[in-house]
């Protein structure tokens, strides 16, 4: 960090002298520029996504991804069952990641997904081969009538309990909608005839809406209001997550390509182009190019699409992916995948600080200027924490300061300032100045600036600089 002395900074100054009453009162803007360097790649609520319970080791990652069968939360229409998501929530937390979840319905291979009183209760079900499995070979599934109104029902009792119970639970990241569709993927191709009525996907769209005010719930295509097959979700608040990433993302021009992720959110309008602006945006790395896609283009299978260019239309902020936690990567894989994995989401990078102290007052003006070199906003309303340590290295006071939140600052090469007024009342001399989001989970993994100052007084807090008070 370059320190400047406070005989240096007075020169840019504000540096006035006041004598009230007789008390000398110092208003001084003393000015620190902080070093640039790379953040880790396991910031919080952003990066790769492994499945739970991973290989530790293979590759940084703060959260952890897991489907949960709807048959094993709910009992009944007014009966519930937590205790499989609580076992995951509470395992995954202990490793200090989140948990991004999507609860199912139908999926190949596996028989559960359908609660059993809806089963018994006469809800029709077709049975089938599912050959849109690929690139495994195809397995039995088993579609619900997803017209029929006590599956509906169910979908709003179930919704409304699970927000009800966990919408802002520090454990949980992101929600991807489910329940709908093979893998809660919403499609039941090839077998489109089955797929759910755009009014029962309105119901389950209204469920999520009205029961998750904090916790970012994602959806799998985006749509229009004349989109046809899928509902309209471009004015709804929720984000997206393109589970074919950098295989069906890219537009090719071909008109059999335009289901693909950017055709697709084009397609939708101005609203869906600009969600990433305010919701994130996730998905998952297609499955034949996992792990391969960070190696040389020539070992790509022919229909990879560039994952750097895929981040930098999307604006991801996180993706499941398998292939860089499966196996251990090659050096040359490794370095490639933390630097374009270290660019997803937001990035944070604190320029230059400002302070200026007030006797009179017995506040400091902090200003700070603050560059997102990621692609996207960090989208959670966390609180920013300013800490005053003294010369015996000591916290002296700590308060948070809204003014500084991170939420909600775009990619820009140009500086976004922030500013805030915090207490100095009964400080003295050279004191130095911490910042820190608080993350809600408390052994969370913290969200850590690209400064080279970050770390240097404390763990876990970004130093700001040294205030002289008066």
């Amino acid at each position: 960090m370059r320190v400047h002395h406070p005989t240096l900074a007075f020169r840019s100054v504000l540096g006035l002298l006041f004598i009230l009453g007789g008390v000398t009162t110092v208003v001084a803007q003393q000015t620190f520029d902080l070093k640039p360097a790379a953040s880790p790649v396991d910031n919080p609520l952003k990066g790769l996504v492994p499945y739970a319970r991973p290989y530790p080791d293979r590759f940084p990652h703060s959260m952890e991804f897991s489907y949960l069968a709807l048959s094993d939360l709910m009992r009944a229409e007014d009966e519930f069952d937590w205790q499989p998501l609580e076992t995951l929530l509470d395992d995954i937390a202990s490793r200090g990641n989140q948990a991004v979840i999507r609860v199912y319905v139908e999926y190949p291979g596996k028989q559960k997904g359908i609660p059993e009183y809806l089963i018994k209760g006469g809800l029709k079900l077709h049975t089938y081969l599912n050959t849109n499995t690929a690139p495994l070979p195809p397995k039995q599934i088993t579609t619900p009538d997803y017209e029929d109104e006590r599956l509906r029902s169910a979908f709003r009792a179930f919704i409304a309990a699970f927000g009800n119970k966990y919408d802002g639970d520090a454990r949980l990241a992101y929600i991807t909608a489910g329940l709908l569709g093979t893998w809660g993927e919403w499609h039941t191709y090839p077998r489109n005839d089955l797929w759910a009525s755009n009014e029962t996907q309105a119901i389950v769209l209204d469920a999520y809406e009205a029961a998750f005010a904090s916790t970012p719930v994602l959806l799998r295509y985006p749509a229009g209001p004349n989109h046809g097959y899928q509902a309209e979700n471009a004015s709804r608040p929720f984000g997206y997550h393109d589970d074919s990433f950098a295989w069906a993302t890219i537009e090719t021009g071909k008109q059999e390509d335009d289901w693909f992720y950017m055709p697709a959110l084009k397609a939708a309008g101005r609203a869906a182009i600009d969600k990433w602006k305010t919701q994130p945006i996730g998905g998952e790395i297609r499955p034949e190019a996992w792990g391969k896609i960070f190696d040389d283009r020539d070992q790509w299978p022919k229909q990879v699409q560039s994952f750097h260019e895929c981040v930098s239309q999307t604006h991801a902020t996180w993706l499941m992916d398998t292939g860089m936690f499966r196996e251990v990567a090659s050096p040359k894989r490794l370095e490639r995948a933390t630097k374009e994995v270290r660019r997803m989401g937001y990035d944070y990078y604190v320029q230059r600080v400002a302070f200026v102290p007030d006797r009179q007052t017995d506040r400091c003006q902090i200003t700070l200027q603050l560059i997102n070199q990621g692609v996207a906003p960090f989208y959670a309303d966390w609180p920013t924490e300013v800490a005053v340590v003294d010369a015996a290295g000591k916290i002296a006071k700590r308060m948070i300061a809204p003014g500084l939140s991170m939420r909600g600052h775009l990619p820009s090469a140009t500086a976004h300032e922030l500013s805030a007024s915090i207490d100095i009342a009964g400080l003295s001399g050279t004191n130095t100045v911490l910042m820190r989001v608080v993350h809600p989970l408390e052994a969370g993994k913290p969200l850590r600036f690209a400064n080279a100052e970050q770390g240097q007084t404390k763990p876990g807090w970004l130093t700001l600089g040294q205030v002289r008070l008066p």
